[in-house]
């Protein structure tokens, strides 16, 4: 299995481009194939969690940092959306970007005083912060409704024509999947990028050679909240009603499972990890909340059997890979010789 993974890489790897247009043409005209609600409904929840799950994973796989309270960040955004848009009437197109950078504001906000924590502890606090935005949602009934939630939210309206059901919707989400794809993968390409990477390998040896590590850290949060804050604004007016019930623990522990099972620091693993999540939720409908066992058991196998996610490298350090020293010149001489 993983020589087929590796083979259909190096496949794709050759001819980036062309797969790249072929499946964006293929992504295009899905609703024309499939133009059933509950196929369309599956496909947006898709790309919805594909986004939300490349956002975590520009924390936790690019710069190392670990977060698993991405729901708070999702929350954030959605209530901001649908606040805007049902008392001050704002348009959706606004809402949109207005979302993300509020959440980025917030997400700088949790990442100021946590610059100098790391793993497990740091794993606490977003933890904790994801479930006090839960309880602020719940308990704020003047803003945000309380338990009642918000309901009758605006559907976006575009050229006179209203986006309200699934079929039209996914190209919502397959806009902001694609933009964000696009978005991060010259980001990664960039020096800001690299930052990030060199942080995830070794943060005294990144910050020995001149990389301002908090500064970098904390713009790393703000990106990943960005990004979750967007997708949470176009997620409060296609369902048309929230409440603080959306934004549980285990909607972060979802998010963060689809990272660890598609592999963490690629672009495309968090888009694996989206549509096998998926559609384990839907074969394991019936039996309700006892698919959270059948999750934990596949990121069980999934550490045991390839650690760095189904398309992680496997020469990575997670699949336990090692990095090879640099020869001498008395080697390289004794191999030339040999």
């Amino acid at each position: 299995m993983s020589e087929i993974i590796e083979k259909c890489k190096a496949v794709t790897k050759k001819h980036k481009l062309a797969c790249l247009l072929v499946l964006l043409v293929l992504l295009l005209f899905v609703p024309v194939f499939f133009p059933k609600s509950y196929v369309m409904g599956i496909l947006c929840r898709i790309l919805m969690y594909a986004t939300l799950a490349g956002s975590l994973n520009a924390i936790n796989g690019y710069s190392g940092q670990t977060c698993i309270g991405h729901a708070g960040f999702f929350c954030i955004g959605t209530y901001c959306e649908a606040i805007l848009a049902t008392r001050l009437g704002l348009d959706f197109w606004i809402l949109l970007p207005v979302a993300g950078l509020v959440t980025a504001v917030i997400g700088l906000l949790i990442a100021l005083p946590t610059l100098k924590m790391k793993g497990m502890y740091l794993s606490i606090v977003t933890l904790g912060f994801s479930e006090i935005v839960r309880l602020i949602a719940l308990n704020w009934e003047w803003l945000t409704g309380g338990p009642m939630g918000i309901k009758g939210i605006p559907v976006p309206v575009l050229f006179g024509f209203e986006i309200k059901n699934s079929k039209t919707y996914y190209y919502i989400f397959l806009a902001i999947a694609v933009l964000f794809v696009f978005v991060t993968s010259r980001v990664i390409q960039s020096r800001l990028g690299r930052a990030w990477m060199s942080i995830r390998e070794d943060q005294l040896a990144a910050k020995s050679l001149g990389v301002e590590t908090s500064k970098y850290k904390a713009l790393n949060f703000m990106y990943g909240a960005f990004w979750a804050g967007v997708v949470g604004a176009a997620y409060a007016p296609y369902v048309r009603f929230i409440d603080s019930t959306f934004f549980s623990l285990d909607e972060g522990f979802n998010i963060l499972s689809m990272v660890i099972i598609g592999g963490q620091g690629t672009l495309v693993g968090p888009i694996f990890g989206s549509v096998i999540v998926n559609f384990l939720t839907e074969i394991l409908r019936p039996v309700g909340q006892w698919r959270m066992i059948a999750y934990a058991i596949l990121i069980i196998v999934m550490m045991w059997w390839r650690p760095q996610g189904l398309v992680g490298a496997s020469d990575s350090i997670l699949a336990g890979g090692k990095i090879s020293k640099p020869k001498s010149v008395r080697q390289k001489k004794e191999e030339v010789r040999a």
